[in-house]
Protein backbone atom coordinates (compact mmCIF):
# COMPACT_ATOMS: atom_id res chain seq x y z
CA UNK A 1 0.00 0.00 0.00
CA UNK A 2 1.46 3.50 -1.26
CA UNK A 3 1.60 6.89 1.16
CA UNK A 4 -1.05 8.14 -1.34
CA UNK A 5 -3.65 5.29 -0.83
CA UNK A 6 -2.73 6.11 3.09
CA UNK A 7 -3.93 9.88 2.44
CA UNK A 8 -6.88 8.77 0.64
CA UNK A 9 -8.25 6.70 3.53
CA UNK A 10 -7.09 9.52 6.45
CA UNK A 11 -9.23 11.54 4.03
CA UNK A 12 -12.32 9.53 4.39
CA UNK A 13 -11.45 8.76 8.23
CA UNK A 14 -11.88 12.57 8.80
CA UNK A 15 -15.23 12.63 7.34
CA UNK A 16 -16.75 9.88 8.92
CA UNK A 17 -14.89 10.46 12.79
CA UNK A 18 -14.84 13.86 12.73
CA UNK A 19 -12.96 16.58 12.81
CA UNK A 20 -11.72 16.16 16.47
CA UNK A 21 -11.29 12.22 16.31
CA UNK A 22 -9.59 12.34 13.66
CA UNK A 23 -6.65 15.33 15.05
CA UNK A 24 -6.37 13.01 18.20
CA UNK A 25 -6.31 9.63 17.33
CA UNK A 26 -6.12 9.08 13.17
CA UNK A 27 -3.47 12.28 12.22
CA UNK A 28 -0.72 10.57 15.00
CA UNK A 29 -0.24 7.44 12.96
CA UNK A 30 2.22 6.48 11.09
CA UNK A 31 1.69 3.79 8.28
CA UNK A 32 4.74 1.50 8.78
CA UNK A 33 4.29 -2.06 6.09
CA UNK A 34 1.87 -4.34 4.90
CA UNK A 35 3.28 -7.53 5.19
CA UNK A 36 1.06 -10.95 4.70
CA UNK A 37 -2.24 -9.15 5.25
CA UNK A 38 -1.02 -7.49 8.53
CA UNK A 39 -0.93 -3.80 8.16
CA UNK A 40 1.25 -2.61 10.88
CA UNK A 41 1.32 1.54 11.95
CA UNK A 42 3.57 3.50 13.94
CA UNK A 43 1.97 5.51 17.02
CA UNK A 44 3.36 7.53 19.37
CA UNK A 45 2.09 5.91 22.29
CA UNK A 46 0.77 2.28 23.43
CA UNK A 47 -2.67 4.23 24.60
CA UNK A 48 -2.91 5.80 21.61
CA UNK A 49 -2.42 2.48 19.65
CA UNK A 50 -4.78 0.81 22.46
CA UNK A 51 -7.58 2.92 22.15
CA UNK A 52 -7.40 3.01 17.79
CA UNK A 53 -7.55 -0.56 18.08
CA UNK A 54 -10.61 -0.79 20.65
CA UNK A 55 -12.54 2.14 18.28
CA UNK A 56 -11.31 2.30 14.92
CA UNK A 57 -9.28 -0.81 13.64
CA UNK A 58 -12.14 -2.30 11.79
CA UNK A 59 -13.12 0.60 10.26
CA UNK A 60 -9.69 0.93 8.76
CA UNK A 61 -9.41 -2.25 8.18
CA UNK A 62 -12.38 -2.04 5.67
CA UNK A 63 -11.33 1.75 4.17
CA UNK A 64 -8.15 -0.57 2.95
CA UNK A 65 -9.86 -3.56 1.85
CA UNK A 66 -12.31 -1.27 -0.23
CA UNK A 67 -8.94 0.01 -2.13
CA UNK A 68 -8.27 -3.32 -3.28
CA UNK A 69 -5.25 -3.86 -0.41
CA UNK A 70 -6.18 -7.17 1.46
CA UNK A 71 -5.51 -6.95 5.15
CA UNK A 72 -6.68 -9.31 7.37
CA UNK A 73 -5.31 -7.48 10.68
CA UNK A 74 -4.14 -4.34 11.94
CA UNK A 75 -1.12 -4.11 14.57
CA UNK A 76 0.30 -0.89 16.46
CA UNK A 77 3.76 -0.47 17.35
CA UNK A 78 5.09 2.39 19.53
CA UNK A 79 7.65 4.66 17.39
CA UNK A 80 11.28 4.63 18.25
CA UNK A 81 12.29 7.69 21.14
CA UNK A 82 13.27 9.90 18.12
CA UNK A 83 9.73 9.46 16.55
CA UNK A 84 7.50 9.53 20.02
CA UNK A 85 10.03 13.07 20.37
CA UNK A 86 9.08 14.25 17.26
CA UNK A 87 5.12 13.77 17.47
CA UNK A 88 5.65 15.46 20.83
CA UNK A 89 6.24 18.31 18.87
CA UNK A 90 4.24 17.85 15.97
CA UNK A 91 0.96 15.56 17.08
CA UNK A 92 -1.72 17.23 19.41
CA UNK A 93 -1.63 14.19 21.41
CA UNK A 94 0.81 15.24 23.88
CA UNK A 95 -1.16 18.43 25.88
CA UNK A 96 0.24 21.78 27.05
CA UNK A 97 -1.11 23.43 29.96
CA UNK A 98 -2.34 25.59 27.35
CA UNK A 99 -3.93 23.47 24.87
CA UNK A 100 -6.90 24.08 23.52
CA UNK A 101 -9.81 22.18 25.33
CA UNK A 102 -11.35 21.24 21.91
CA UNK A 103 -8.28 18.27 21.74
CA UNK A 104 -9.74 16.67 24.67
CA UNK A 105 -10.47 13.50 23.06
CA UNK A 106 -14.21 11.89 24.18
CA UNK A 107 -15.59 8.39 22.67
CA UNK A 108 -17.03 8.73 19.42
CA UNK A 109 -21.14 9.11 18.95
CA UNK A 110 -23.72 7.33 17.30
CA UNK A 111 -25.12 8.94 14.89
CA UNK A 112 -28.45 7.23 15.26
CA UNK A 113 -28.96 8.40 19.15
CA UNK A 114 -30.61 11.59 18.15
CA UNK A 115 -33.62 13.47 19.64
CA UNK A 116 -35.03 12.81 16.31
CA UNK A 117 -34.77 8.71 16.86
CA UNK A 118 -35.67 8.60 20.93
CA UNK A 119 -39.50 7.60 21.25
CA UNK A 120 -41.31 9.82 24.02
CA UNK A 121 -43.88 8.03 26.16
CA UNK A 122 -44.64 8.13 30.00
CA UNK A 123 -41.66 5.95 31.58
CA UNK A 124 -38.91 8.53 30.26
CA UNK A 125 -40.76 11.92 29.20
CA UNK A 126 -39.26 13.78 31.70
CA UNK A 127 -35.99 12.77 30.99
CA UNK A 128 -36.65 13.29 27.46
CA UNK A 129 -37.96 16.98 28.66
CA UNK A 130 -34.61 17.52 30.74
CA UNK A 131 -32.64 16.44 28.64
CA UNK A 132 -33.82 19.01 25.86
CA UNK A 133 -33.68 21.60 28.34
CA UNK A 134 -30.01 21.03 29.17
CA UNK A 135 -29.46 20.24 25.02
CA UNK A 136 -30.09 24.34 24.42
CA UNK A 137 -27.07 24.81 25.92
CA UNK A 138 -28.54 28.15 27.67
CA UNK A 139 -27.83 29.36 31.24
CA UNK A 140 -26.41 25.96 33.28
CA UNK A 141 -30.05 25.49 35.66
CA UNK A 142 -29.88 21.73 36.03
CA UNK A 143 -26.32 20.65 37.34
CA UNK A 144 -25.58 18.04 37.36
CA UNK A 145 -28.18 16.31 34.95
CA UNK A 146 -28.25 13.32 36.70
CA UNK A 147 -29.91 10.14 34.29
CA UNK A 148 -30.71 6.87 35.89
CA UNK A 149 -32.47 3.23 35.09
CA UNK A 150 -31.68 0.22 34.12
CA UNK A 151 -30.33 -1.28 31.25
CA UNK A 152 -32.03 -0.41 27.68
CA UNK A 153 -33.90 2.44 28.80
CA UNK A 154 -32.47 4.74 27.05
CA UNK A 155 -29.96 6.71 28.97
CA UNK A 156 -26.82 6.29 26.58
CA UNK A 157 -29.34 7.30 23.97
CA UNK A 158 -30.16 10.67 25.22
CA UNK A 159 -26.29 10.88 26.44
CA UNK A 160 -25.64 11.20 23.11
CA UNK A 161 -28.62 13.02 21.78
CA UNK A 162 -27.63 15.81 23.85
CA UNK A 163 -23.87 15.97 22.52
CA UNK A 164 -25.38 15.96 19.29
CA UNK A 165 -27.29 18.93 19.32
CA UNK A 166 -24.38 20.60 21.56
CA UNK A 167 -22.15 19.98 19.05
CA UNK A 168 -24.80 21.00 16.40
CA UNK A 169 -26.50 24.47 17.38
CA UNK A 170 -23.74 25.28 20.18
CA UNK A 171 -20.19 24.61 18.29
CA UNK A 172 -18.13 27.07 20.24
CA UNK A 173 -19.15 25.14 23.32
CA UNK A 174 -16.27 22.30 24.09
CA UNK A 175 -18.84 19.08 24.61
CA UNK A 176 -16.68 15.77 26.15
CA UNK A 177 -18.73 12.91 26.21
CA UNK A 178 -16.67 9.60 27.51
CA UNK A 179 -17.86 6.60 29.89
CA UNK A 180 -16.68 6.58 33.31
CA UNK A 181 -14.35 3.39 32.40
CA UNK A 182 -12.37 5.97 29.71
CA UNK A 183 -11.70 8.46 32.47
CA UNK A 184 -10.19 6.32 34.52
CA UNK A 185 -8.64 4.76 32.15
CA UNK A 186 -6.97 8.65 31.02
CA UNK A 187 -6.16 9.63 34.74
CA UNK A 188 -3.92 6.55 35.24
CA UNK A 189 -2.28 7.03 31.81
CA UNK A 190 -1.70 10.69 33.14
CA UNK A 191 -0.37 8.80 36.48
CA UNK A 192 1.79 6.44 34.61
CA UNK A 193 3.31 8.75 32.65
CA UNK A 194 3.49 11.68 34.94
CA UNK A 195 1.15 13.85 33.22
CA UNK A 196 -1.65 14.82 35.69
CA UNK A 197 -1.49 18.76 35.28
CA UNK A 198 -2.21 18.07 31.65
CA UNK A 199 -5.00 16.04 32.64
CA UNK A 200 -6.40 18.37 34.91
CA UNK A 201 -6.23 21.43 32.60
CA UNK A 202 -7.95 19.21 30.10
CA UNK A 203 -10.81 18.15 31.85
CA UNK A 204 -11.63 20.97 33.54
CA UNK A 205 -11.46 23.30 30.74
CA UNK A 206 -14.56 21.95 29.03
CA UNK A 207 -17.64 23.85 28.58
CA UNK A 208 -19.60 20.33 28.97
CA UNK A 209 -18.71 16.91 30.67
CA UNK A 210 -20.95 13.93 30.05
CA UNK A 211 -19.58 10.75 31.49
CA UNK A 212 -21.63 7.46 31.45
CA UNK A 213 -22.06 4.67 33.62
CA UNK A 214 -20.59 6.47 36.41
CA UNK A 215 -20.82 4.05 38.85
CA UNK A 216 -17.96 2.07 36.94
CA UNK A 217 -15.61 4.18 39.75
CA UNK A 218 -17.26 2.90 42.60
CA UNK A 219 -14.63 1.31 45.14
CA UNK A 220 -11.80 3.30 42.68
CA UNK A 221 -10.51 5.74 45.50
CA UNK A 222 -8.06 7.51 43.07
CA UNK A 223 -10.09 7.93 40.65
CA UNK A 224 -13.31 9.40 42.64
CA UNK A 225 -11.02 11.66 44.18
CA UNK A 226 -9.58 13.05 41.07
CA UNK A 227 -13.60 12.80 39.31
CA UNK A 228 -14.47 14.90 42.90
CA UNK A 229 -11.80 17.86 42.47
CA UNK A 230 -13.04 17.69 38.52
CA UNK A 231 -16.57 18.05 39.48
CA UNK A 232 -16.27 20.83 41.91
CA UNK A 233 -13.98 23.03 39.48
CA UNK A 234 -16.55 22.90 36.40
CA UNK A 235 -19.69 23.35 38.89
CA UNK A 236 -17.85 26.75 40.52
CA UNK A 237 -17.44 27.66 36.88
CA UNK A 238 -20.91 27.49 35.92
CA UNK A 239 -19.80 24.49 33.29
CA UNK A 240 -22.68 21.70 32.71
CA UNK A 241 -21.93 18.46 33.59
CA UNK A 242 -23.97 15.87 32.60
CA UNK A 243 -23.94 11.83 34.35
CA UNK A 244 -25.54 8.83 34.06
CA UNK A 245 -25.53 5.61 36.40
CA UNK A 246 -27.55 2.36 36.22
CA UNK A 247 -29.18 3.28 40.21
CA UNK A 248 -29.93 6.21 41.80
CA UNK A 249 -26.84 8.27 43.71
CA UNK A 250 -27.76 7.14 46.75
CA UNK A 251 -28.09 3.32 45.77
CA UNK A 252 -24.59 3.33 44.24
CA UNK A 253 -22.24 0.77 46.26
CA UNK A 254 -18.64 1.97 47.04
CA UNK A 255 -19.39 5.49 46.04
CA UNK A 256 -18.21 7.81 48.30
CA UNK A 257 -20.36 9.77 49.94
CA UNK A 258 -18.80 13.57 48.80
CA UNK A 259 -19.82 12.58 45.76
CA UNK A 260 -23.42 10.78 46.00
CA UNK A 261 -24.17 14.68 47.88
CA UNK A 262 -22.81 16.57 44.34
CA UNK A 263 -24.71 13.82 42.14
CA UNK A 264 -27.80 14.29 43.98
CA UNK A 265 -27.80 18.28 44.57
CA UNK A 266 -28.84 18.71 40.84
CA UNK A 267 -32.10 17.36 38.90
CA UNK A 268 -31.75 13.57 39.59
CA UNK A 269 -34.70 11.69 36.84
CA UNK A 270 -34.95 8.18 36.70
CA UNK A 271 -35.83 6.35 32.88
CA UNK A 272 -38.40 3.83 34.28
CA UNK A 273 -39.43 0.03 32.62
CA UNK A 274 -41.04 0.50 29.14
CA UNK A 275 -44.85 0.27 29.14
CA UNK A 276 -46.44 -1.18 25.92
CA UNK A 277 -47.30 1.65 24.51
CA UNK A 278 -43.70 3.20 24.80
CA UNK A 279 -42.72 -0.57 23.24
CA UNK A 280 -45.41 -0.28 20.37
CA UNK A 281 -44.04 3.38 19.38
CA UNK A 282 -40.34 2.18 19.14
CA UNK A 283 -41.37 -1.00 16.98
CA UNK A 284 -43.28 1.10 14.71
CA UNK A 285 -40.77 3.40 14.46
CA UNK A 286 -38.42 0.91 13.47
CA UNK A 287 -40.71 -0.93 11.02
CA UNK A 288 -40.98 2.55 9.12
CA UNK A 289 -37.65 3.15 8.87
CA UNK A 290 -36.79 -0.28 7.64
CA UNK A 291 -39.17 0.12 4.60
CA UNK A 292 -37.80 3.04 3.66
CA UNK A 293 -34.92 0.99 2.43
CA UNK A 294 -36.91 -2.00 1.70
CA UNK A 295 -39.92 -1.31 -0.04
CA UNK A 296 -41.11 -5.16 -0.27
CA UNK A 297 -40.91 -5.67 3.28
CA UNK A 298 -44.39 -7.13 4.51
CA UNK A 299 -45.24 -7.69 8.28
CA UNK A 300 -48.73 -8.68 9.30
CA UNK A 301 -51.34 -6.36 11.09
CA UNK A 302 -51.19 -7.66 14.78
CA UNK A 303 -47.05 -8.47 14.71
CA UNK A 304 -46.07 -5.61 16.53
CA UNK A 305 -48.60 -5.53 19.10
CA UNK A 306 -48.19 -8.86 20.21
CA UNK A 307 -44.40 -8.37 20.26
CA UNK A 308 -44.76 -4.73 22.48
CA UNK A 309 -47.09 -7.30 24.67
CA UNK A 310 -45.34 -10.36 25.40
CA UNK A 311 -41.68 -8.69 25.19
CA UNK A 312 -41.78 -6.37 28.03
CA UNK A 313 -38.33 -6.20 29.13
CA UNK A 314 -36.08 -3.39 28.03
CA UNK A 315 -36.36 -1.60 24.69
CA UNK A 316 -32.90 -3.55 23.23
CA UNK A 317 -34.55 -6.68 23.39
CA UNK A 318 -37.41 -5.24 21.68
CA UNK A 319 -34.67 -4.01 19.08
CA UNK A 320 -32.86 -6.82 18.65
CA UNK A 321 -36.00 -9.34 18.43
CA UNK A 322 -37.34 -6.96 15.90
CA UNK A 323 -33.72 -6.82 14.05
CA UNK A 324 -33.97 -11.01 13.88
CA UNK A 325 -37.37 -10.74 12.01
CA UNK A 326 -36.16 -8.18 9.57
CA UNK A 327 -33.04 -10.78 8.87
CA UNK A 328 -35.50 -13.55 8.45
CA UNK A 329 -37.26 -11.92 6.27
CA UNK A 330 -34.83 -10.97 3.84
CA UNK A 331 -33.65 -14.27 3.65
CA UNK A 332 -36.17 -15.76 3.36
CA UNK A 333 -38.49 -13.49 1.73
CA UNK A 334 -41.42 -14.09 3.49
CA UNK A 335 -44.24 -11.97 4.81
CA UNK A 336 -43.81 -11.73 8.48
CA UNK A 337 -46.98 -13.27 10.18
CA UNK A 338 -47.86 -13.88 13.92
CA UNK A 339 -47.41 -17.98 13.54
CA UNK A 340 -43.72 -17.13 11.76
CA UNK A 341 -42.96 -14.71 14.59
CA UNK A 342 -43.93 -16.54 17.32
CA UNK A 343 -41.26 -19.67 16.14
CA UNK A 344 -38.49 -17.11 14.96
CA UNK A 345 -38.81 -15.54 18.28
CA UNK A 346 -39.23 -18.71 20.86
CA UNK A 347 -36.36 -18.28 23.28
CA UNK A 348 -37.16 -14.56 23.36
CA UNK A 349 -40.46 -14.96 24.52
CA UNK A 350 -40.01 -17.95 26.38
CA UNK A 351 -37.45 -15.78 28.59
CA UNK A 352 -39.62 -13.06 28.59
CA UNK A 353 -42.43 -15.14 29.86
CA UNK A 354 -40.03 -15.96 32.80
CA UNK A 355 -39.12 -12.63 33.93
CA UNK A 356 -42.81 -11.84 34.52
CA UNK A 357 -43.48 -15.39 36.48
Amino acid sequence: MTDEIWGEIRQKLQESVGANNFSTWIEPLEFSELRDGVATFLVPTQFIGNWVRRNFSDQIKHLMNTTGTSVNRIEFSVAKKALEKQASVEKPYKPRSNKPADELPGAPLDARFTFDSFVVGKPNELAHAAAKRVAEGGPVSFNPLFLYGGVGLGKTHLMHAIAHELITNRPELNVVYLSAEQFMYRFVQALRERKMMDFKQLFRSVDVLMVDDVQFIAGKDSTQDEFFHTFNALVDQRKQIIISADRAPGEIKDLEERIKSRLQCGLVVDLHPTDYELRLGVLQQKVELYRQENSDFVIADGVLEFMAHRISSNIRVVEGALTRLFAFASLVGREITLELTQDCLADVLRASDRKIT
